[in-house]
Parts: C-alpha cells; sequence; structure tokens
C-alpha cells in the first residue's frame, strides 16, 4: 500500500472518530433512563452493581436473567460499576467508544475484502452517524447491542484472516471470537450464513464446482466448514427460548396470532428501510398494529418485499453486491422480525444495528458502478454525500437528547407514534416517580383507554391514587386487578395499604394475609401486618408479626419504633424502651422517637423504669427539632420536669404549650394541658394510669 494511501485511510479513521463523537456529544447530559430496562440491567441489579466477584460472575454464566442467557454483556456491566460506580456518564461512554470502535472495524473489513475505500468509508460512516443506530448506543441498557456488534465484526474480521491462509489454529480463534460473540446477545445467531454470503461476494470463494486452479471452494466444503459455528448457534437458540420462556418474554400465539406476526414481518421490512432512507419519527417503542393480510397495506408490502427479493437474486447474478446486501439485510432481520415475538413491540430501532449493512452496501456499491466513468458524477456523488451525512450528525444529536431521561424519551415516543399504551403506562410511571401526579394520572387513564386489559397500567394508576390520598379510587383499581384475576402481591400489598389508611384494618390484615402467602419475603409487609395488628388491639400478633421483620430488617428504624408502640399496649415498658433506645441510635434525629421516650420516662409507675433527668433531656432535644412549635411535645416536656420536682419550670413550659395548642385550635389537648398544670400547682406530678 503507498504511502498516501496509508495517509488517507488515517484521515478517514480520525475523521470518522471525530464525527461520532460530535453526533453523540449529548449523550455527556444523559441519565440512566426510567422504566427501559436500565433499571433491570444496571442501576436496580444488585448483581451488577456490586461489580466482579466470583460470585457475580457465577451466576453471569449459570443463570439466565432479564429473558436471556448473555453472561459477557453482564460482565461488560459489572465493570462499568467496578471503575464508575452508578455515574452515567461513564456507563454511556464505554457504549459510544465501542460503537466508534465497531465503525472503525467495519471500514478495515469493507476496505480489506473490496479495496474500494471511499464506498468503504461512506458505509461505515452511515453506520457510525445514523439516527437510527441512538437507541443502541445511548440507552444504556442496549450495551448488548454495540458489544455483541464489536465481537460480530471481530468474527467477520478472524474469517477474513482465516480465508487467505486457513490453519486449525487460526479455526480455533475464529470459534472462540465467536463463541464469546454469542454470549453478548442472542440475535447475533446467522453469523454463520453471513459468512456463506461474503464467501460468494466480495471474498468469491463460493462456486458450485471446485476449481483446483483457482481459490474457489465446494459449497459442500464451506457448509462442512463453518458446521461448528452452526452447532453453536443451535446450542444458542436453545437456551435463549428456554430463558424467554421462563420469562414469559415470547408471546405465545393465541396471543398474537400467526398471520399478525407475518402481516407485522413484511410491513417491518419496508418500514425499516423507509427509517433507513428517511429517519424521521423514531421511537423507543413502536406499537404492535394487530394487522394482516386482510389489510392493504399488508399486501403492498409483502408484494414489494417479493418483487424486491426478486429483483436483487436476478440481478445479483451479475452485481452480486445487490444479493448479498440484500440477504444481508433479510437475514440479519430474521430473529427479530417477529415470527418469534419477543416483547411487545413492533420493530425496534435497535435491530437495523447491523442488518442496515445490507441496504448501505447496495447503495455504496451501486454509486460506485454508477460514477466509474462519469467523472462529473463523482462531484455531484460526494457532494450528495457530504450533505448526507451532515445530516445524519445534526439528526442523531437531535435523537441522542431525547435520551437524557425517561420524561423525555417517552414524552418524544408518545409525539410520534399513536396509540402506544405502553409508552403512555410508561410515561405515567416517570411523572410518578417525578412526583407529577396529576399528570400521570392522565396518561395512566389514557394507557387504560387504549388498552382496558392492560394490568400494569391500571396497577400504576391505582399507586398513583394512592399517593395521592385518593384511596376510593385506589382500592377501585386494586379491587379491578382482582377481580380480572391480574393481581400479584404488589396489588393486594397496596389495597392492603389503602384500607389501612381508611382503618379499615381487619380488611387490610386479610389482604397483608395473602401478601405473604404469595410471598413470604415480601419488604414491609410483616410490618404493616404488625401495625394493622396493633390497630386492632391484637398486641401480643403484632409483636410475633413485627419480630419476624426484624429478622430481615435490622437496621430498620421504624420496625424498632412500632415494636416500642406494641410493648407499651401490653404494659411492658422496659421492652418499649429498648426497642424505642434502638430506633433512636438508628435515626437519632427523630422528634417523635424521643417525645416517646420522654413520656413513657416520666409518666410510668414503674418506679424501676422511671428516670426524670433523662425524660427531660429526651423531651429537651424533641422540642429543639421541632423549634419549639409543637406543643404535645413541650407537653411532655413539661411534664418531664414536674417528675424531677422542678414544678415552677413545668408551669411555664405548659403555660406555652397551652397558647400554641389554643393558637393551632388543638381543643382537646389544650384542655389536657390545663388539668395538668393544675396538679403542678399542687406540687404533683402527672402519672399514666
Amino acid at each position: 500500500m503507498r504511502f498516501s494511501q496509508k495517509y488517507v485511510l488515517i484521515v478517514i479513521c480520525a475523521a470518522l472518530a471525530i464525527a461520532t463523537l460530535v453526533a453523540y456529544e449529548p449523550i455527556r447530559h444523559n441519565d440512566f433512563a426510567t422504566y427501559t430496562d436500565d433499571d433491570v440491567y444496571v442501576t436496580e441489579n444488585t448483581n451488577v452493581t456490586g461489580g466482579i466477584t466470583s460470585q457475580s460472575v457465577i451466576r453471569a454464566f449459570t443463570k439466565p436473567y432479564a429473558a436471556n442467557w448473555h453472561p459477557i454483556t453482564w460482565l461488560s456491566h459489572m465493570l462499568d460499576c467496578q471503575f464508575f460506580g452508578l455515574n452515567p456518564f461513564w456507563h454511556h461512554l464505554i457504549s459510544l467508544l465501542l460503537h466508534i470502535t465497531n465503525s472503525l472495524l467495519l471500514f478495515w473489513i469493507l476496505t480489506s475484502i473490496t479495496g474500494a475505500i471511499w464506498p468503504s468509508a461512506f458505509v461505515a460512516a452511515v453506520f457510525a452517524l445514523h439516527p437510527l443506530q441512538v437507541e443502541s448506543v445511548a440507552w444504556a441498557a442496549e450495551r448488548k447491542t454495540v458489544l455483541s456488534g464489536f465481537f460480530w465484526f471481530l468474527t467477520i474480521a478472524i474469517y477474513i484472516w482465516y480465508t487467505k491462509r486457513s490453519g486449525i489454529g487460526r479455526y480455533i480463534l475464529l470459534f472462540m471470537v465467536y463463541a464469546l460473540c454469542i454470549m453478548t446477545k442472542p440475535v447475533v445467531v446467522t453469523v454463520p450464513l453471513v459468512l456463506l454470503l461474503l464467501d460468494y461476494w466480495p471474498l468469491e470463494r463460493f462456486n458450485w464446482e471446485y476449481h483446483p486452479a483457482g481459490k474457489s471452494v465446494p459449497l459442500g466444503r464451506l457448509l462442512i466448514e463453518k458446521a461448528p459455528l452452526f452447532a453453536l448457534t443451535a446450542a444458542l437458540c436453545v437456551i435463549t427460548l428456554i430463558s424467554q420462556r421462563q420469562e414469559g418474554a415470547v408471546a405465545p400465539l393465541e396471543i398474537c396470532h400467526l398471520d399478525y406476526r407475518v402481516g407485522n414481518m413484511f410491513l417491518s421490512y419496508i418500514r425499516y428501510i423507509g427509517k433507513t432512507i428517511w429517519p424521521s419519527r423514531l421511537a423507543v417503542l413502536y406499537p404492535y398494529p394487530h394487522i394482516n393480510f386482510l389489510n392493504t397495506i399488508v399486501v403492498v408490502c409483502a408484494l414489494l418485499f417479493v418483487l424486491i427479493t426478486v429483483f436483487c437474486i436476478y440481478i445479483g447474478r451479475r452485481r452480486k453486491y445487490i444479493a448479498v446486501g440484500w440477504l444481508l439485510y433479510v437475514g440479519t432481520l430474521v430473529p427479530m422480525i417477529g415470527l418469534v415475538q419477543v416483547g411487545s413491540q413492533a420493530m425496534a430501532d435497535r435491530y437495523m444495528y447491523i442488518s442496515m449493512l445490507g441496504l448501505l452496501i447496495i447503495a455504496a456499491w451501486s454509486v460506485k458502478e454508477l460514477v466509474a466513468n462519469r467523472p462529473r458524477w463523482r462531484v455531484v456523488a460526494a457532494v450528495l454525500a457530504v450533505v448526507a451525512l451532515s445530516s445524519a450528525i445534526i439528526l442523531t444529536r437531535i435523537q441522542a437528547r431525547y435520551w437524557e431521561n425517561g420524561l423525555t424519551l417517552f414524552e418524544h415516543t408518545l409525539k410520534v407514534t399513536e396509540n402506544n399504551a405502553i409508552t403512555e403506562n410508561n410515561y405515567g410511571c416517570a411523572l410518578l416517580k417525578a412526583d407529577r401526579l396529576d399528570k400521570a394520572v392522565l396518561h395512566l387513564s389514557n394507557a387504560l383507554r387504549i388498552s382496558p386489559t392492560y394490568p400494569d397500567a391500571r396497577y400504576n394508576l391505582g399507586e398513583t391514587f394512592l399517593r395521592q390520598g385518593k384511596l376510593d379510587e385506589a382500592i377501585a383499581c386494586f379491587n379491578e386487578l382482582l377481580r380480572r384475576k391480574q393481581g400479584s402481591a404488589d396489588t393486594y400489598y397496596n389495597l392492603a395499604a389503602a384500607l389501612g389508611m381508611q382503618k379499615k384494618y381487619d380488611d387490610a390484615i386479610k389482604y397483608l394475609t395473602k401478601v405473604l402467602e404469595l410471598d413470604p419475603k415480601y419488604p414491609n409487609a410483616y410490618n404493616n401486618m404488625g401495625i394493622a395488628l396493633l390497630a386492632t388491639g391484637k398486641n401480643a400478633e403484632a409483636i410475633k408479626y413485627l419480630n419476624e421483620a426484624l429478622l430481615t430488617n435490622s437496621n430498620n428504624a421504624g420496625l424498632y419504633e412500632n415494636l416500642g408502640n406494641a410493648y407499651i399496649q401490653t404494659g411492658n415498658y422496659e421492652l418499649a424502651i429498648r426497642n424505642w433506645t434502638k430506633a433512636l441510635n438508628l435515626k437519632p434525629s427523630s422528634a417523635e422517637i424521643l417525645n416517646n421516650l420522654a413520656w413513657v420516662l416520666a409518666t410510668t409507675n414503674d418506679v424501676s423504669v422511671r428516670d426524670a433527668n433523662k425524660a427531660i433531656e429526651f423531651a429537651t432535644r424533641s422540642c429543639e427539632l421541632t423549634e419549639n412549635k409543637k406543643p404535645e411535645f413541650m407537653d411532655t416536656l413539661a411534664i418531664a420536669y414536674a417528675a424531677a420536682g422542678r414544678f415552677e419550670e413545668a408551669k411555664a413550659t405548659a403555660g406555652k404549650a397551652l397558647n400554641i395548642a389554643k393558637a393551632n385550635k388543638q381543643e382537646a389537648l389544650a384542655g389536657e394541658i390545663q388539668e395538668r398544670i393544675k396538679l403542678y400547682e399542687a406540687g404533683q406530678p402527672y402519672r399514666e394510669k
């Protein structure tokens, strides 16, 4: 290779990397996107957030999770957390660097096997800068796409190296890299077929007959050569199907009928082409259309697909890049095209990460052939290429900004799609998390209007009503889920919480019992059961459940506080004080706990427990924490002073408490304080009866 050509290649690679960095610069401001699997893959996955450990590595390789078996992807997320914690900037940056590496590998591969620098550069540049790729790069949970892309390109590169001088050592390396590839994302299972396409063009290894003098190889030998790779593919397909069925990710035919799947397949193949040529109205989730061959649009798309396929195969006998490009596009999309429906989306931008290459190869090499002997046309083609790539950079920057967080992402998606119940629900959840409750209700209600049987939307709407204090509406949502037999432990738990707020404790106990039947380790269920039992006077049972809760949550101040309340009801002041003291150690700034301790220490008739000086200390701290604005806490301080025989201070403090209580119109408390002032004037402390 001449020096000048090497210089051109270096400049192209540098320009490619810089342009990609410019296009994706907005992601440095992006957070993890809520309700997009970022929680499942990163932020709330303790197996990932803990970084690399022997246990996490073993789990990654032995246990499918999130409906997939992709241990290398899990290791990638673990490494991010090991070095960067949960700082989203670094997670996004690593994905971007992988994407840039993939673009450079693609450029090297195409240049190496075709010798055509500028068509290769154009394909690599569009691959790097196209807005359809934003989802794969800017979505933290889609690390699996850019990582699988890296090993996909690496497998191709090693295969090219192997074809130059085949040998067992090179083949073993090819096998090992492909094994890593399939451990990043299941959809790469088409790699052996892609290698066969490359054998046809541009490697020119394929021929129906063997010619000893040439480099061609019979088809049978090529198939045998790739048999170990096909075996790996088959193994992964089995593992993936088992994993996805166990997680319920694969939609059964009764829910998503075969005619709908076939109809959506033809529609999606054509829509993907449209999105590649004119990348507008891109969304994180495209709602499933549920249309079949009775719909005109499906018939048109099916005929168009067949015509394009026949044309590409026919003309591909002379122009092999057209046949290879089309089959590369069609073939690599097969695992994601929906014949096996995983998830609820009709199509997804991320599915075009590799498949786009087939269309780009057809376009680039067609233009190369068209302008080969037309110098002026080359100038026009170069100008159009610059315009297209500049436009791609601008559009990608815009698209990357939508991924700033869940709110911006779902808001945009709703603007560019229609009847999108899942996104309405996800946007409602993001609004709920942001405490924008009224707007959350609006969008969750929209989700139910579009899909009345959508359980997640109804549950989330009930949870929002619960947060708003609209208890009747919340209870209606949860009861409707139970009536439809769509309830879960969460449903029963929140229904019990709403009933508890209405002081319907017996009903709350009934539903909390159901929660514990479904999930004996449900968080806070034992605590809430204890509170409900305490409210109904079943103190012994309450203590049992609260102690059970402590077994799995021994650092919860609220649990110790509730236990103290329960022991007070049984008259066991010593254990009440012991539990409140533990609660105070965990939550030293709790004025409520301080007041409880002060009250018992000052008013109990049990001389072995009573401690007036300690009561004064606790009561003083509780008043300081509330800036002497809580009359009930000042009343406790007055009682503590009286218990210590400091009646003048008791009267003065009680007088202040009385004035505040009257100002706050707390008539009952004011009456109690007045009665206690009479005791202090008579030189008598207040005691619990």
